[in-house]
């Protein structure tokens, strides 16, 4: 439980460092009691933004929990939640940062039937600008004297120019968490909307990327459409996995229990295909389900002798593609266990309940890790399994995925449209001797710790006071 204060009078605007995301890194649920429970979150930006003592996180109020503990002034050091009009803020992160500019960068769109860009998507833009507008003001109340504020994702993709013309003294960083739409895909947008998102993020003293693909990708859209990026730097840092963390927090009670269950579930002797996604439309979970059945009928040795363990999250399920997504996954899965299931083995093993010890646990155990967006700024589960597997794991890998540029050596790399081929891969990865995989496996392991969530963050922090 969190206390209440009084709101203090506003103090004068002194942080040097200031980051601003959608979420942040806390959470507040209300009580039938009207207590404010406080849950901290995890995640790459959390533990790269533990790296920086004085700074301050600009954050959106996400529910009703939240707005709540704006209003009673409940908060904790060094955090800033904007209580935001819940419609504006769903039409800005519904509305247009999950249902439009995800879509386009993801190249999710059924172009024949969609987009639409009417007046209601003009009406959803208004609170896009206006949603974007209440982060940029927050920003420059509370920064300092030439601080430096890094602005995270498709989001607050207005927030860097919006700023700028508020505060010309500040360095201005904006980091993209997802891919960049190729320029041709880019220009499904309405003219002066894509327009209106390369000057916003143009803005910035200093954009950055998780891979050189995706800053090229930018580069080519602001060349086509403006001209060029003008003085704004291109940078590129790809996020690694938090070694330290995850091999202390694999290693505990809960994820022992977890692995037991998992054991028995799976059966004596039999091999792991394990994949840990959300169920997110550009995860490709449903074609990867495709593949391993492809796999039971091409090389029916497998069966009885290897489980699918897939984990797919439900995501987003206030917007109805992605509730009709997670049910064509379960869907899938248990038409599998229909077809080829025996008595004594059940060929997937799905889970759609959010269990973070449960995944390290399917980690450990995985012969074979399936990572096959059909396009993903990076994808940590890529590089996470690597890091905790108990026995080495041989990791299947979307050639669309930020990671392979990272990881593409020492993976099998598959398109992830290729059934048949994903199927193939599999095979391979099944196959593949002890000494191969477990070489593989920490060659892999070296590549996905490169660069740990705290440096990823001061490294961004130190190229853009040297701008």
């Amino acid at each position: 439980m969190v206390s209440e204060h009084a709101p203090s009078s506003p103090a004068p605007s002194t942080a040097q460092v200031l980051v601003a995301s959608n979420r942040g890194p806390i959470t507040y649920t209300l009580g039938e009691d009207g207590t404010l429970d406080a849950k901290r979150g995890g995640g790459g930006l959390v533990s790269g933004l533990s790296a920086v003592d004085d700074k301050l996180w600009v954050c959106a109020a996400l529910g009703d929990g939240d707005r709540e503990a704006v209003r009673r002034g409940v908060g904790e050091p060094g955090v800033r939640m904007l209580d935001i009009d819940a419609e504006v803020h769903a039409d800005a992160y519904n509305g247009i940062a999950n249902s439009v500019l995800w879509f386009v960068h993801h190249l999710l769109y059924q172009t024949p039937v969609e987009p639409v860009f009417d007046a209601e998507f003009r009406r959803r833009w208004a609170s896009y600008e206006t949603y974007n507008r209440a982060f940029a003001q927050a920003l420059a109340e509370e920064a300092g004297e030439g601080a430096s504020v890094l602005v995270q994702d498709y989001h607050l993709a207005l927030v860097p120019g919006m700023l700028r013309e508020l505060r010309p003294d500040l360095k201005i960083g904006h980091f993209s968490h997802t891919p960049w739409a190729p320029v041709d895909y880019f220009r499904l947008l309405p003219d002066d909307i894509g327009e209106q998102l390369l000057r916003g993020i143009l803005g910035a003293d200093r954009a950055a990327f998780l891979t050189r693909r995706w800053a090229d990708a930018f580069i080519s859209c602001c060349t086509e459409i403006l001209g060029g990026t003008g003085r704004t730097r291109i940078g590129v840092h790809g996020l690694g996995a938090d070694a330290d963390f995850l091999r202390r927090r694999s290693q505990e009670a809960d994820v022992d229990e977890r692995m037991e269950a998992l054991r028995e579930q799976v059966g004596e002797g039999r091999k792991t295909i394990v994949r840990v996604d959300r169920t997110e439309l550009s995860k490709n979970i449903v074609r990867g389900l495709h593949a391993y059945r492809a796999l039971l009928d091409a090389h029916p040795e497998w069966r009885e002798r290897v489980v699918h363990v897939a984990f797919a999250y439900p995501s987003r399920q206030d917007l109805a593609v992605y509730r009709d997504y997670t049910a064509a996954v379960q869907t899938l899965a248990t038409e599998i266990n229909g077809a080829y299931g025996t008595e004594s083995w059940t060929p997937v093993v799905l889970h759609v309940k959010d269990d973070f010890a449960r995944s390290l646990a399917a980690y450990r155990l995985a012969d074979v890790a399936l990572v096959n967006p059909i396009r993903d700024g990076m994808n940590l589960v890529a590089k996470e399994v690597p890091v905790v597997s108990d026995h080495g794991c041989a990791l299947v890998l979307s050639r669309e995925a930020g990671a392979y540029e990272e990881l593409g050596e020492d993976a099998i790399v598959v398109n992830p449209y290729d059934v048949v081929g994903t199927a193939e891969a599999l095979h391979e990865a099944l196959s593949m001797s002890a000494e191969e995989r477990t070489g593989r496996t920490k060659r892999l392991a070296e590549a996905a710790t490169a660069l740990p969530p705290q440096q990823w963050f001061l490294d961004q922090l130190e190229a853009l006071r040297q701008e």
